[in-house]
C-alpha cells in the first residue's frame, strides 16, 4: 500500500550543508517535493557495483519515514475529518456560490454541492458563510462525490414537528400554495400537506382559488406515518371557537326568548339560522300562520329576522325556532262580522279525498266537504274538481272560534234545484243529458246543474248485453234518457235509455222460433262459448259444444256460419243457438229416410208372399220347403227393418 504526502521539509531535518549543496547542484530542475513509499519486506540483498550509493535519497529535501512515524501522521490526518453516515442530519457552512449550486462544507474530506433551488424559501437567498442544516444522502455516490440535500433535511424536520403538533393539538401556520382536486395544498414547516375542501370552513366553499397564496392557521387532524402524509383543517379551529360561543349562548337560552338570526340555509322542510355561533332550525310550519309550500316563498338567504325560541336540547344542542309565534293567531283577531251565513272568498290551499280547504285569510281556513260542492247526488272526486291556487266563493255553514274550525258550502250559494223537481223532471218525460261518470254497474247523467241520475247497465239496450257501460258510451257524450222514477228525499233519479223504444223481443219470438236456422257472426268467444250477432241486432249465445263443425273443427271469432235456435226466453231476453245441431239434425234425417225405405221394401215383399200363398191350391213337400225358406227370409228382413226404425 502506498501513501502520498505533500510536505516541505524543515532546514533542521536536512543533511550537512556541503552534501545538500552538491545534491542541489545535481538536481536543479527537480521539484522540491519528496514521495515516501512504504514497500513490502525487502528481498535478500544482492551486492552490486553501486552498493555504496544511498538510494533512499533520490530527491532534494525528501526523507523516508519509519512505519511508526507514518502511522502517527495517518492518525493525525484522519482526525482532521468528521465521521458521517448516510441519512445523518448535519450543520453545514456555505463556502461559495456558483450560478446553479452552493458549495457546502460539512468538515468532511471533500465539499458537497447543493442546487440553489433548495434555498428558494430563504428570503433574499443564501449567502457565503450561512450555516444551514443538510442531510447526508450518500457519503460517496458512483462518481465518488459527496451527495447532500437541504430539501430532505427540511422535510424530515418538518415531519418531526408535524407529528409532534398532531399529538399536542398545537395550532400551526401554513401557506396555501396551490389548488388540487378536492381541496388545497398547504406548506407547513416546509412540507406539503392536504387541506380537504370540507375542512376549509364551516360553510360550504365552492371557490378554492380565493385561498391560494394566503397564510392561515391550521390544526393537524390526521397523519400517515407509512407514506409521511398529513391532513390539516382550518374548519376545526372555527368549530372550536363556535363551540365556545355555543356553550355561552345555550347557557343563557330560555323558552320564549326572542333572538336575532341570519338565514344560512333553506331546505324543503325549513330554514337554518345562525344565531351568532349557534344554529337553530325554523320549521316550515312555524314560519307563517298561513300555508306555504316552500320556505323560500317567505324567506331569503342571508336575511336577518327575529325569531322566538320554542324549544332546545342541551345535550344534542338543537334549537327549535318560531317566526309566526311573534304575531297573534289570526283566529284570535277575526272580524266580528264574520259569522255563519256570510259569503266569503278563499284560495284552495289543500285538497283531500273528502274535500278542499279554502284559506279565507292567512291562518284561517274552512273546509268545503264533497257533499257541499253541488246539489247533485252524483259522487264527486274533490281532487278532480278543485285545483290548488284556485279561488272560490263559499257560504259559511258553521263557525267555531274556540276549536278554530269552519265549514263552507259552494252549492248553498244557489237555490236547491230539487225543490221543484216534480214539475221540471216529471216521471215518464224525455230529456237529454251529459254523461258525467261511468261505473261497472251504470252511467251517471247530469240533466241540469245539481240534478242527475243513473242509467243502470241493463237499461241501456233491449238486445245487447254489455260487460261495462263504457262499451256503449263515454264520459262527456250526450245521451237521451227517460225519467223512470224520482226519489226526492234521497235526491235520486232513475233513468232509462232503452225505454225510449218499444221492446223488440215481442215481435222477434215469431221470427226466431225454436229449430229455425239463421246466419250469424261470432263477435266474442271464451272457454264457455261465443256471442253470436244475429239479424235485427239480436245477440245469441252458443255454448262451446255447439260450435263444433262437421269436420271436427270449432268455429272461431269473426267467423260467419248458420246457427239453429235451440232456446228462446222472452222474459229473460235470452236466446241460445247451435251450429252443431244443424249438421247433426241433417244426418239424423238421412238415417230416418233410409230406415223408412227399408221398412217399405219389407212390407212390399211380405204382401207379395201372402198373395202367392193364397193362389197355391196344392203343395208338395218340396214346395213347402221352398216356401218355408222364403218366409224365414222375409221375417228376418222385417225384423231388421223394425230394429233400425227404433230411435237411438
Amino acid at each position: 500500500m502506498s501513501f502520498h504526502f505533500k510536505k516541505q521539509l524543515n532546514a533542521e531535518d536536512q543533511e550537512p550543508k556541503a552534501a545538500n549543496a552538491a545534491e542541489a547542484t545535481a538536481t536543479t530542475n527537480q521539484p522540491e517535493e519528496a514521495t515516501i513509499v512504504a514497500t513490502p519486506k525487502a528481498e535478500p540483498k544482492v551486492e552490486t557495483a553501486h552498493d555504496d550509493f544511498d538510494w533512499s535519497r533520490d530527491k532534494r529535501n525528501v526523507s523516508s519515514y519509519s512505519k511508526e512515524e507514518k502511522e502517527k501522521y495517518d492518525a493525525v490526518y484522519e482526525n482532521t475529518f468528521k465521521q458521517i453516515n448516510d441519512g445523518e442530519m448535519i450543520q453545514a457552512t456555505i463556502e461559495s456560490l456558483t450560478k446553479t449550486d452552493a458549495v457546502v462544507n460539512i468538515g468532511f474530506k471533500s465539499d458537497g454541492l447543493i442546487s440553489l433551488n433548495e434555498f428558494r424559501d430563504i428570503p433574499g437567498g443564501v449567502k457565503v458563510g450561512d450555516v444551514v442544516e443538510v442531510m447526508v444522502v450518500e457519503k460517496e455516490d458512483r462518481d465518488g462525490n459527496l451527495n447532500l440535500s437541504r430539501k430532505s433535511a427540511r422535510i424530515t424536520r418538518a415531519w418531526e414537528r408535524i407529528v409532534e403538533v398532531n399529538k399536542t393539538g398545537e395550532i400551526v401556520t401554513g401557506y396555501v400554495t396551490s389548488k388540487t382536486k378536492g381541496g388545497l395544498i398547504v406548506d407547513v414547516f416546509g412540507m406539503e400537506t392536504f387541506l380537504p375542501g370540507s375542512q376549509i370552513d364551516v360553510k360550504p366553499v365552492t371557490d378554492y382559488d380565493q385561498f391560494v397564496g394566503k397564510t392561515m392557521e391550521f390544526k393537524v387532524v390526521k397523519i400517515n406515518e407509512a407514506i409521511k402524509n398529513a391532513v390539516v383543517s382550518h374548519k376545526a379551529l372555527i368549530e372550536s371557537d363556535i363551540e365556545a360561543q355555543r356553550a355561552e349562548i345555550i347557557g343563557k337560552l330560555e323558552k320564549g326568548q326572542v333572538l336575532e338570526g341570519t338565514i344560512k340555509n333553506i331546505t324543503d322542510f325549513g330554514a337554518f339560522l345562525d344565531l351568532g355561533g349557534l344554529d337553530g332550525l325554523l320549521y316550515i310550519t312555524d314560519i307563517s300562520w298561513g300555508r306555504i309550500t316552500h320556505p323560500s316563498e317567505v324567506l331569503k338567504m342571508d336575511q336577518k329576522i327575529n325569531v322566538v325560541v320554542l324549544d332546545f336540547d342541551d345535550d344534542k344542542k338543537r334549537i327549535s325556532l318560531g317566526l309566526k309565534q311573534l304575531t297573534p293567531h289570526p283566529w284570535d283577531t277575526l272580524a266580528e262580522n264574520l259569522k255563519e251565513g256570510e259569503v266569503v272568498k278563499g284560495k284552495v290551499v289543500n285538497i283531500e279525498d273528502y274535500g278542499a280547504f279554502l284559506e279565507i285569510m292567512p291562518g284561517v281556513e274552512g273546509l268545503v266537504h264533497v257533499s257541499e260542492i253541488t246539489w247533485a247526488n252524483t259522487p264527486i272526486n274533490a281532487k278532480e274538481f278543485f285545483k290548488l291556487g284556485d279561488e272560490y266563493e263559499a257560504k259559511i255553514v258553521t263557525l267555531d272560534k274556540e276549536t278554530r274550525k269552519m265549514s263552507l258550502s259552494i252549492k248553498q250559494l244557489t237555490e236547491d234545484p230539487w225543490t221543484n223537481i216534480d214539475t221540471q223532471f216529471a216521471e215518464g218525460t224525455k230529456h237529454k243529458g251529459i254523461v258525467k261518470n261511468i261505473t261497472p254497474y251504470g252511467v251517471f247523467v247530469e240533466l241540469a246543474t245539481g240534478i242527475g241520475g243513473m242509467i243502470h247497465i241493463s237499461d241501456l239496450s233491449w238486445l245487447k248485453r254489455f260487460n261495462n257501460p263504457n262499451e256503449y258510451t263515454k264520459v262527456g257524450n250526450e245521451i237521451e234518457v227517460l225519467i223512470l222514477s224520482i226519489d226526492k228525499e234521497g235526491r235520486k233519479l232513475q233513468l232509462g235509455h232503452k225505454q225510449l223504444e218499444e221492446d223488440p223481443w215481442s215481435g222477434l219470438e215469431s221470427t226466431f222460433t225454436i229449430g229455425s236456422v239463421h246466419e250469424g257472426t261470432v263477435i266474442k268467444k271464451d272457454d264457455k262459448g261465443a256471442m253470436v250477432q244475429l239479424s235485427y241486432g239480436l245477440e245469441g249465445f252458443a255454448p262451446a259444444r255447439h260450435l263444433v263443425k262437421e269436420d271436427g273443427k270449432t268455429i272461431g271469432a269473426d267467423e260467419i256460419a248458420n246457427f239453429m235456435v235451440i232456446e228462446f226466453e222472452r222474459s229473460d231476453k235470452r236466446i241460445v243457438v247451435s251450429h252443431t245441431k244443424i249438421w247433426e239434425q241433417a244426418k239424423e234425417d238421412e238415417k230416418q229416410a233410409e230406415r223408412k225405405e227399408k221398412q217399405a221394401e219389407a212390407e212390399s215383399t211380405k204382401k207379395a208372399v201372402k198373395n202367392i200363398q193364397s193362389k197355391v191350391e196344392k203343395t208338395t213337400l218340396g214346395d213347402l220347403g221352398v216356401l218355408a225358406g222364403l218366409k224365414a227370409k222375409l221375417d228376418d228382413e222385417s225384423a231388421s227393418a223394425t230394429e233400425e226404425a227404433k230411435p237411438e
